[in-house]
């Protein structure tokens, strides 16, 4: 785990913040989705070592949350 890579800081706080307001977003709104895949998205952020892996779990939560919101 490379915790002082400029790529892993710069992932972690790009998803994290993305994470955040996703979350802020559900809690307003009082939406389901958006609130578990921004928490998801801030857990992601601390607990995955690797940016590669953290974007990659980030994105499908964010095409997730795009697909079940879009549904009638």
């Amino acid at each position: 785990m490379k915790l002082f890579d400029a790529e892993f800081l710069f992932a972690s706080l790009i998803w994290g913040s993305v994470g955040f307001g996703y979350f802020i977003y559900g809690r307003k709104q009082q939406e389901t989705v958006p609130l578990v895949a921004g928490l998801l998205m801030i857990v992601a952020s601390y607990l995955v070592g690797s940016s590669l892996l953290m974007s990659i779990i980030s994105i499908a939560l964010m095409t997730g949350v795009y697909l079940l919101l879009r549904q009638p």
